[in-house]
């Protein structure tokens, strides 16, 4: 038998913004910082893949609905989890910005490789790849934020946050 009801939801184990004000204002500084220099759609596929990676529930929700709210296509946000197997639905440059969103997103695995950084500086000019890298960098710090604390997807609606 199935139903429909589903689980409570869990508050948050607690609230950056208000326990840590000057932390989470400096967060939002950087995060403004970053968000020139990069076209937006590809911005927006970095925050969602790393968001994946990192298993945020709460950005991925966030970012995905910017995506879709800004045009991007469902399908490419729907295969955005597998692209390295739907990478026709991708230019080369996004393909080399999500190859090196996953490289430094891991760093369990390693050093982010010389021909993983290579190919993305062949599509990107040296001031937009650090744009690029500055971007990985502060969405991780996010999904810190939001995977520790645990914040609850499925209340952001784009443009009233």
């Amino acid at each position: 038998m199935t139903t429909t009801e589903r689980l409570p939801v869990q508050p948050p184990r607690l609230t950056m913004a208000e326990l840590a004000p000057e932390a989470y204002k400096a967060m939002i500084r950087l995060d403004a910082a970053t968000r020139h220099g990069l076209d937006p759609a590809l911005r927006q596929l970095v925050l969602i893949r790393a968001s994946q990676i990192n298993h945020c529930a709460f950005c991925i929700d966030m970012h995905s609905k910017d995506a879709l709210a800004a045009g991007e296509t469902t399908e490419r946000v729907i295969q955005l989890s597998a692209w390295h197997e739907s990478k026709h639905f991708y230019t080369a440059k996004e393909v080399a910005a999500l190859e090196l969103t996953e490289a430094v997103t891991v760093l369990t695995d390693g050093f982010v490789p010389d021909d993983v950084f290579a190919r993305a500086a062949e599509h990107f000019e040296e001031a937009e790849l650090a744009q690029l890298i500055a971007t990985i960098t502060v969405i991780n710090a996010w999904n810190r934020f939001a995977v520790t604390t645990r914040m609850v997807p499925g209340e952001y609606v784009p443009g009233k946050h």
